[in-house]
């Protein structure tokens, strides 16, 4: 966002303070019409997965304060854009779903929202929306004809989408070049049917959403927008979202309350003043107030953005059992119940368990290699008691509680129970 402009719509003035703005298409006329009226914005998830991650919480979090700020959020359901498959920020060509597999998909996603927004038909109401209704309505030759003549390959070309892929002689299947008219398509349906003039993302999806501004425009929509978030980093520069065991995802079922708060628990020094604001509900003046902890007092910073973020995610209730959790396996080296838990049979840990191999069931590496290793280093543990010899198994008699508890390094736990 230029430095020089400062906002006069709630609205913007709200996003702008939060961190979420990296590029529009027009601040100040969407600043004017935001100030005047309410608007209608939406952003697209496509249904790829049973459960969003952390990279679509940004978005949705925009959508959050547009609705705290008077205005009306649509969440779009790519029903039908998964069907083809979003090249942006692909080095490969996405597997094709089958409609029942993004069906089931999208049934799984769509309870985050309701976290989130206020779903309603009157006001400003969120609504949901499903692509599939209109795109699986097209005919091949009308949409040639009245949409695809719009769109100059050579412009196509030159998106990063596109571009990149064939810089790096990677291939790019035909379904997947079709991508950004059909998410273009997208918002002149919204406009024409719901008074949609914004479309939010982020900043990997600029070029699909001016192409939907300029579709607009071509096509005698209302005045079109654009609005996009900063890319998702940590302050080392790594993608953020992603751990030793792959996603982190929204839904409770993939990924637990007590990991989602253990995630924004370890968050950098650096980036908590930035992930309170734009994860959390918390006042700027209390973030101010965090923010400004430093040396060992920043790590209460941090317990407060993951009691906050979970909480806003898996209710208060989750959030302060996460929190409890925490406590007693880091503060008084107990093995709460409430930490992630494995079920094996009771008749393999009879024979012996082999600890290589229980740490990689458990998750907690990738693979017996990697368990090797961090023995190697002191970085497993049993009950709390360094693992020294990577040939020694698990037993009934390592039983606590009626459960084993798996440790890698400090911060990781995990309980194994025999049944």
């Amino acid at each position: 966002m230029t430095s020089d402009f400062q906002p006069k719509s709630d609205f913007l003035r709200v996003l702008s303070e939060r961190g979420f703005i990296h590029q529009c298409s027009d601040f100040a006329g969407l600043d004017e019409k935001a100030r005047n009226g309410r608007i209608t914005a939406y952003v697209g998830y496509d249904c790829t997965a049973p459960s969003l991650h952390i990279g679509n919480l940004i978005s949705a979090m925009m959508l959050h304060w547009l609705q705290q700020t008077g205005h009306r959020p649509i969440t779009l359901m790519g029903g039908g854009t998964t069907r083809v498959g979003d090249p942006s920020g692909k080095d490969e060509t996405r597997k094709l779903l089958t409609v029942e597999q993004i069906e089931a998909n999208k049934n799984g996603i769509k309870g985050v929202f309701s976290k989130l927004l206020h779903y309603s038909p009157d006001g400003n109401g969120a609504i949901m929306v499903d692509n599939a209704e209109w795109l699986t309505k097209l005919n091949y030759i009308d949409m040639l004809r009245d949409i695809g003549r719009h769109f100059s390959i050579n412009r196509m070309l030159s998106m990063d989408s596109v571009k990149l892929r064939l810089d790096r002689e990677q291939e790019l299947s035909f379904i997947e070049f079709n991508y950004m008219i059909l998410q273009s398509y997208d918002f002149v349906e919204l406009s024409r049917n719901y008074d949609c003039c914004l479309q939010m993302g982020g900043s990997d999806q600029w070029g699909n959403i001016v192409n939907g501004v300029d579709l607009g425009r071509r096509m005698g929509s209302q005045q079109l927008y654009a609005l996009t978030t900063p890319l998702l980093t940590t302050a080392s520069g790594a993608k953020m979202g992603k751990t030793a065991s792959g996603a982190v995802w929204l839904n409770a079922d993939m990924f637990s309350p007590y990991e989602y708060w253990q995630f924004w628990r370890n968050t950098e020094d650096a980036d908590v003043s930035r992930f309170l604001k734009l994860f959390t509900l918390l006042p700027l003046d209390e973030i101010a107030k965090l923010s400004a902890l430093g040396g060992a007092e920043i790590n209460e910073a941090k317990k407060v953005l993951a009691t906050e973020a979970t909480a806003l995610l898996h209710s208060r209730a989750a959030a302060d059992e996460a929190a409890e959790t925490a406590r007693q396996t880091f503060e008084q080296g107990g093995a709460a119940e409430t930490l992630p838990t494995i079920i094996i049979p009771a008749a393999e840990l009879a024979d012996g368990l082999g600890v290589l191999a229980a740490f990689v069931t458990a998750g907690l590496v990738a693979s017996t290699g990697e368990a090797r290793r961090l023995i190697q280093g002191g970085g497993l543990r049993v009950n709390d008691e360094a693992v020294s010899d990577p040939r020694s198994t698990l037993d009934p008699t390592l039983l606590r509680d009626g459960a084993i508890k798996l440790s890698m390094g400090k911060k990781k736990h995990v309980l194994l129970k025999a049944e």
